[in-house]
Parts: C-alpha cells; sequence; structure tokens
C-alpha cells in the first residue's frame, strides 16, 4: 500500500534561465518531495544554434505550463529575462498561479 494520498498531486512547471541550473535543480528537489509533480526545462550542451529550434524548445516549454496547475519562477537576485516574461504572461492568460522564488521582478540581465 502507498503513502501517498489519494488526491491528484499538483503539477508545477519551473521557469526561469538555464543560467541558474543550480537553483532549478534544488527547487525541483523541494518541490517532489513536497509531493508534486515537477515539469522544466532540460539543459543543453551547448548553446543551440538552429533559431527554428530554440523557437520549437520554446514552444515546447509552453506546453509544459498548459499541463501544469502552477508556474514556479527560479529568479535568483530577481532576474526575470524576456524569455521568462513571455512564459510568465502566458501562463496569466490562462489563469495559471505563478509563484517566484524571490518576489516578482522587471529586472533585465
Amino acid at each position: 500500500m502507498s503513502d501517498l494520498p489519494p488526491v491528484r498531486p499538483r503539477i508545477v512547471c519551473l521557469c526561469g534561465s538555464l543560467r541558474f541550473g543550480g537553483e532549478l535543480a534544488a527547487e525541483r528537489t523541494r518541490l517532489t518531495l513536497d509531493l508534486a509533480i515537477v515539469l522544466a526545462p532540460e539543459a543543453t550542451e551547448g548553446a543551440v544554434p538552429d533559431p527554428a529550434l530554440v523557437r520549437s524548445l520554446g514552444e515546447l516549454h509552453l506546453r509544459r505550463i498548459d499541463l501544469a496547475d502552477e508556474v514556479r519562477v527560479v529568479n535568483p537576485s530577481g532576474y526575470i529575462g524576456a524569455a521568462t516574461r513571455r512564459e510568465i504572461a502566458y501562463a496569466e492568460s490562462l489563469g495559471k498561479r505563478v509563484t517566484y522564488l524571490h518576489g516578482p521582478s522587471t529586472k533585465d540581465g
């Protein structure tokens, strides 16, 4: 018999710059131990040179947001880049709950 609750666990999509890989991994672990299903972007080896692939990966992340109950923004020092701002706006347009690791900001970096 499982100790897991009988209800569907919440699904959380992590958003934020891949430069914060350590922070994204720590938040993924914390949320997993809180019994959430965590969806997050995957870092690639080096830069992705193909602009079409970059756009496709961005669209793929929007599909993760579609599946999520909550979007968690991982933003050390309040940093939120253009792609993450786009993801936040998309999540808000769907009525998704958006939470922040370090509070909302419009700071570019």
